[in-house]
Protein backbone atom coordinates (compact mmCIF):
# COMPACT_ATOMS: atom_id res chain seq x y z
CA UNK A 1 0.00 0.00 0.00
CA UNK A 2 1.36 3.35 -0.90
CA UNK A 3 2.17 6.25 1.82
CA UNK A 4 -0.94 8.11 -0.57
CA UNK A 5 -3.20 5.14 -0.19
CA UNK A 6 -2.85 4.38 3.90
CA UNK A 7 -2.90 8.06 3.87
CA UNK A 8 -6.39 8.28 2.59
CA UNK A 9 -7.17 5.02 4.16
CA UNK A 10 -7.03 7.04 7.70
CA UNK A 11 -8.35 9.98 6.55
CA UNK A 12 -11.91 7.94 5.86
CA UNK A 13 -11.73 6.24 9.10
CA UNK A 14 -10.73 9.98 10.59
CA UNK A 15 -14.11 10.93 8.74
CA UNK A 16 -16.47 7.85 9.79
CA UNK A 17 -15.74 8.33 13.47
CA UNK A 18 -16.53 12.32 13.17
CA UNK A 19 -19.68 11.26 11.06
CA UNK A 20 -20.09 9.18 14.11
CA UNK A 21 -19.35 11.92 16.94
CA UNK A 22 -21.73 14.38 14.71
CA UNK A 23 -24.73 12.68 14.58
CA UNK A 24 -24.58 11.37 18.31
CA UNK A 25 -24.47 15.14 19.24
CA UNK A 26 -27.11 15.50 17.00
CA UNK A 27 -29.28 13.20 18.79
CA UNK A 28 -28.15 14.04 22.32
CA UNK A 29 -29.05 18.14 21.19
CA UNK A 30 -32.88 16.74 20.42
CA UNK A 31 -33.30 15.34 23.70
CA UNK A 32 -32.06 18.24 25.37
CA UNK A 33 -34.15 20.38 23.27
CA UNK A 34 -37.07 18.16 24.53
CA UNK A 35 -35.93 18.44 28.42
CA UNK A 36 -36.06 22.08 28.05
CA UNK A 37 -38.98 22.37 26.57
CA UNK A 38 -40.65 20.60 29.12
CA UNK A 39 -38.93 22.09 32.22
CA UNK A 40 -39.83 25.31 30.11
CA UNK A 41 -43.83 24.36 30.14
CA UNK A 42 -43.43 23.01 33.98
CA UNK A 43 -42.00 26.46 35.22
CA UNK A 44 -44.76 28.37 33.34
CA UNK A 45 -47.91 26.02 35.04
CA UNK A 46 -45.84 26.09 38.28
CA UNK A 47 -45.64 29.94 38.07
CA UNK A 48 -49.59 30.25 37.31
CA UNK A 49 -50.51 27.81 40.13
CA UNK A 50 -48.94 29.68 42.35
CA UNK A 51 -50.46 32.64 41.00
CA UNK A 52 -54.25 31.13 41.32
CA UNK A 53 -52.94 30.26 45.60
CA UNK A 54 -51.81 33.39 46.06
CA UNK A 55 -55.28 35.21 44.39
CA UNK A 56 -57.67 32.25 46.04
CA UNK A 57 -55.98 33.25 49.16
CA UNK A 58 -56.12 36.79 49.07
CA UNK A 59 -53.12 37.92 48.80
CA UNK A 60 -52.28 39.84 45.76
CA UNK A 61 -48.95 41.30 45.24
CA UNK A 62 -50.02 44.33 43.71
CA UNK A 63 -52.44 45.54 46.28
CA UNK A 64 -49.59 45.55 48.59
CA UNK A 65 -48.48 48.42 49.82
CA UNK A 66 -44.50 49.45 48.45
CA UNK A 67 -42.02 48.27 51.14
CA UNK A 68 -40.64 51.08 53.51
CA UNK A 69 -37.45 52.21 51.70
CA UNK A 70 -39.30 53.50 48.91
Amino acid sequence: MSNLEQRLTELEVRLTFVDEAVQALTVADAEQSLHIAALERLVHDLRTELASMRTGQGHDPHSEPPPPHY
